[in-house]
């Protein structure tokens, strides 16, 4: 599906990929992985033509269609599922033609192509994506100008997903998604019969979505196969391999470097010393394997502090009176909880947040605090507030007034920043610099609790790991925010749930939740089904009575479909490998074969899964 070749790619004096080459069958899934700023997403840019590479060629499959999610959003009075129904350029075509065309062989092709391309049920399609994406009826029908840029990249999102390409490009295409939605997307994605490239932080989604890992580093692209845990397991086992043969290389080179320093002046053995100095010269010294740069967090101690930290009695909390965000709260926090909340974005997590942290006074209701309690607050767009202008050391000196510069330079050096970041103007800081310095500048008096809301938007895979273990060493409290199920899991024993204007104890663990949003989504769909079908005047059941027509029949070919896919899969997955292996002159008659009988699998795998879903449609 895709061919990178020798791919060179330089820019601002600075090389992001040399000579790197990259080769994805049709129907492969793959994650797009390596440290912020390596150029990841110039290569997506490479990849779609609107950069200009320096050397080498990408190419795709002919005929083969591209997308990628669209960053110029309109601000107009066009509804979300205008927007999304138009991503699909050959539908709206050719349904404008047709209010034209006179030709009445034309006009056959039209409608002919418009049942080929299923475009009477786009709608329905359209509207079903949006939905998983958090949009309700409503929404769906209001005008893009209504919402801000956080909602219009999900619709931006929905457009492409809508438009099905047989290559999607997704960059980091979770960040502004709640939970919920990302459950859906997840589903969605191991669904997608289509290639898949996604560049991610979050490793969840990775090792659910894709069955390969292309890993961009050292300025080349080098493809494994499995989930991304897999591909971190193969390649520690490969970068140990090489360094102990860059370990016996060095040794080898210093024996000789001895020899020719110890006798490189002797004329009997100035010869022997020349020969040996043209031989380390010669020697192809492995790379040492270097550790990614990755700077570990480190939260300043709390001395201890008794419980119960925070309490509230009976709050309500909001921005009108009239109208609270939360009701009724009856909370307490002690000084070793670790809490996530749970819900969908718009139920009020960030509410709560800003309520402990002190920044939005209760509307009624009691708030017991510790007098001499210390809350550190991470808030999720306080990126955006910093001063562009002011470097990350003015920036700690306003907060920590009156304390030497020595102590302000060595708290930031707690997160990674030397005195060359340090002195370095905050507009120049990359997202994830800047989230290092808020928490520097959240955690400097040591607080006895930290409230994170969606604190790994900026981070990396790597500086993810780092602020978990950094959480995991700090012993005060925590409260998170965060749509990454890994840092959730690593990181927390009890979970809030805040749904239904309140926020409750909730006593499942994340699968749970995961699997009740899968339901709650599931009856959702059967409802509206049971709604549209009144609306026809068609039948009237209710869920319940219409699942008991012929269950057992469903559920056999359900299985049935279920176990070919699956036998389908594996069959792919050996056949990659074989393809793997047959890169070389001599196999290229075996090669030929192998691509035509993957071809073959492929379509039959596409055509299998597309009966599944229209089986669950039917359900």
């Amino acid at each position: 599906m895709l061919f990178i070749n020798d791919l060179t790619y330089r820019i601002g004096g600075r090389t992001l990929l040399e000579n790197a080459s990259l080769s994805i069958p049709a129907g492969h899934r793959v994650g797009l992985v390596g440290p912020n700023g390596t150029g990841k997403s110039t290569l997506f840019k490479l990849i779609s033509g609107e950069l200009a590479a320096d050397g080498g060629e990408i190419s795709m499959i002919k005929g083969a269609s591209m997308a990628m999610v669209r960053q110029d959003m309109p601000d107009d009075d066009t509804s979300l599922i205008d927007i999304v129904l138009a991503a699909d350029e050959e539908r709206e075509a050719l349904f404008k033609e047709a209010e034209t065309a006179e030709d009445p062989e034309r006009i056959g092709y039209i409608y002919t192509r418009l049942e080929e391309i299923d475009a009477y049920n786009a709608p329905s399609r359209a509207s079903t994506i949006l939905a998983g994406l958090g949009f309700n009826e409503a929404a769906q029908n209001s005008p893009i100008s209504s919402f801000s840029g956080g909602w219009r990249a999900r619709v931006a999102l929905a457009a492409a997903l809508f438009k099905k390409p047989n290559l999607l490009l997704l960059d980091e295409p979770t960040n502004h998604l709640d939970f919920e939605a990302m459950v859906w997307l997840e589903n969605f994605l191991m669904r997608y019969s289509e290639t898949l490239v996604i560049i991610s932080h979050d490793r969840d989604i990775l090792n659910k979505t894709v069955t390969h890992i292309a890993h961009l580093e050292n300025q080349k692209l080098n493809l494994y196969t499995g989930t991304y845990d897999e591909f971190e397991r193969r390649r520690a086992e490969r970068l140990m391999g090489q360094q102990a043969l860059h370990e016996k290389q060095m040794a080898q080179k210093a024996h000789m470097q001895k020899f020719v320093d110890r006798f490189g002046a002797t004329a009997s053995k100035a010869r022997q010393a020349q020969s040996r100095l043209k031989a380390i010269a010669k020697m192809d010294i492995v790379d040492a394997v270097m550790a990614d740069r990755v700077t570990s967090f480190t939260f300043p101690e709390p001395e201890e502090q008794g419980s119960p930290m925070i309490v509230l009695d009976d709050v309500n909390a909001g921005y009108d009176p009239a109208k609270p965000v939360l009701k009724n709260l009856k909370l307490r926090i002690d000084h070793d909880d670790r809490i996530a909340l749970l819900g969908a974005n718009g139920n009020g997590k960030s509410t709560l947040m800003k309520l402990l942290s002190g920044r939005l006074p209760q509307l009624s209701g009691d708030i017991h605090k510790d007098g001499k309690l210390r809350v550190g607050y991470f808030a999720q767009f306080q990126t955006d507030e910093l001063d562009v202008t002011q470097t990350p050391f003015e920036v700690m000196r306003t907060a920590m007034k009156g304390t030497a510069e020595a102590k302000i330079r060595a708290a930031l050096a707690k997160f990674g920043f030397d005195k060359h970041k340090a002195d370095t103007k905050v507009g120049e800081l990359s997202g994830g610099e800047k989230a290092r310095l808020l928490f520097c500048l959240m955690s400097f008096d040591a607080p006895h609790i930290m409230l994170l809301d969606e604190p790994t938007n900026h981070l990396d895979i790597d500086a993810r790991e780092a602020l978990t273990q950094a959480l995991n060493k700090y012993n005060g409290a925590v409260i998170l925010v965060s749509h990454d199920p890994h840092l959730v899991d690593s990181v927390v024993d009890r979970l809030w749930l805040v749904a239904d204007g309140t926020c409750k104890p909730y006593d499942d663990d994340l699968e749970g939740y995961r699997n009740l949003i899968v339901q709650q989504r599931k009856r959702e769909r059967e409802s509206a089904k049971q709604e549209a079908k009144a609306g026809k005047g068609g039948a009237k059941d209710s869920p319940k009575e219409s699942k008991k027509s012929n269950p057992s029949k469903a559920e056999r070919e359900l299985a049935k479909l279920e176990q070919k896919i699956a036998e389908l899969t594996l069959r792919k997955d050996n056949m990659e490998n074989e393809i793997a292996n047959s890169f070389t002159p001599d196999k290229a008659k075996q090669l030929k074969d192998l691509n035509n009988s993957y071809a073959q699998l492929e379509t039959e795998l596409k055509a299998a899964n597309d009966d599944l879903e229209a089986l669950i449609a039917r359900l």
